[in-house]
């Protein structure tokens, strides 16, 4: 009984083994008789461009029909003299102090914190400039109120007067300048009370000048975002 099914499995196998091999050895035959055809193609004779060559002809094929290529790349554009140029709109910064500049007092704390300020984080700005003007409207403020209790902008949309203004001026300090800013703990009313009693005698006590007295010390303006104008004025006064 077994010998008779290994018997079928043999005959009824074997044409399927012999295609098998047949297709096989007509597929090895396909492949070397191609990689013969293709052996004698690249040793033939027959010029096969290089990338080079690609790229060199195609080049000349471009400046044949557009011999000013190099003039259309780069232009040649002259500038009129009579031009011009545009300036770009003044924009308000950030960290900026508005504060009363003929104040003795006032400037006296402005050089205070330009020296400890060795990251020049602060600018500052006299209130009596018309570079205060667009700060102020910013703010909703007028002179008036800024001459009571300076002003401090610290960014868009915030900013400080009277101690809390000195005390985020102070934040930006180094330490350990900037640990007196911790005094914001103290009741707001508090604060600005003392503030408001030095405020309203500082000129009795420390004297009031005709101008701004940052002018009196020149290598101080270059931290003042009005300092062009307070240079012109000073040469128009002359």
């Amino acid at each position: 009984m077994f010998l008779a099914k290994l018997q079928y499995w043999t005959a009824t196998s074997t044409p399927r083994n012999a295609q098998f091999f047949s297709s096989s050895s007509s597929f090895s035959s396909s492949c070397l008789l191609k990689c013969s055809l293709f052996s004698s193609f690249s040793s033939s004779s027959f010029p096969f461009p290089s990338p080079t060559d690609i790229v060199s002809d195609t080049a000349a094929a471009v400046a044949d029909v557009v011999p000013e290529a190099e003039d259309l790349l780069y232009p040649d554009v002259s500038i009129s003299s009579t031009v011009k140029p545009v300036t770009a709109p003044t924009l308000l910064q950030p960290r900026v102090v508005v504060y009363d500049g003929v104040c003795h007092l006032c400037h006296r704390g402005v050089k205070w914190v330009i020296k400890a300020d060795k990251y020049r984080k602060i600018k500052f700005c006299c209130l009596q400039s018309k570079a205060a003007e667009p700060y102020l409207r910013l703010c909703g403020l007028d002179r008036e109120d800024v001459l009571r209790r300076f002003l401090f902008i610290e960014g868009l949309g915030q900013y400080h007067q009277a101690s809390t203004a000195a005390l985020r001026v102070l934040a930006y300090l180094p330490l350990p300048y900037s640990a007196l800013s911790t005094l914001l703990i103290v009741p707001t009313p508090l604060r600005d009370a003392v503030y408001d009693h030095i405020a309203r005698r500082r000129y009795d006590w420390f004297g009031k000048a005709e101008d701004c007295l940052v002018l009196k010390d020149k290598e101080l303006l270059e931290r003042f975002i009005d300092r062009d104008e307070m240079i012109d004025k000073r040469r128009s006064d002359k």
